[in-house]
């Protein structure tokens, strides 16, 4: 008899639905909620750990503004990151 968790593995759409970064729950066991963050390549929709810092970029974009980049958030239209 195996100890091993019978769940099913988190979803990348699971995790959406939550407003949660998928990268930051499946590589680094945190529940951050998705935030837009800015590097110095522009602004993209990430974690943010409030004792680490940033965890997670979990957009594939960057954005030129934060403006775009809390509109994407808003609306879904940003594309999520399989790996970090």
């Amino acid at each position: 008899m195996s100890l091993a968790s019978t769940s099913p593995p988190i979803t990348a759409q699971a995790v959406r639905a939550d407003s949660i970064g998928y990268l930051a729950q499946t590589f680094a066991d945190k529940r951050l909620p998705l935030q837009v963050l800015r590097s110095a390549a522009g602004y993209y929709i990430g974690t943010l750990d409030d004792h680490d810092g940033p965890c997670s970029r979990e957009s594939f974009e960057y954005f030129p503004s934060r403006d775009a980049a809390a509109k994407a958030l808003a609306t879904g239209a940003w594309t999520q990151r399989s790996h970090p």
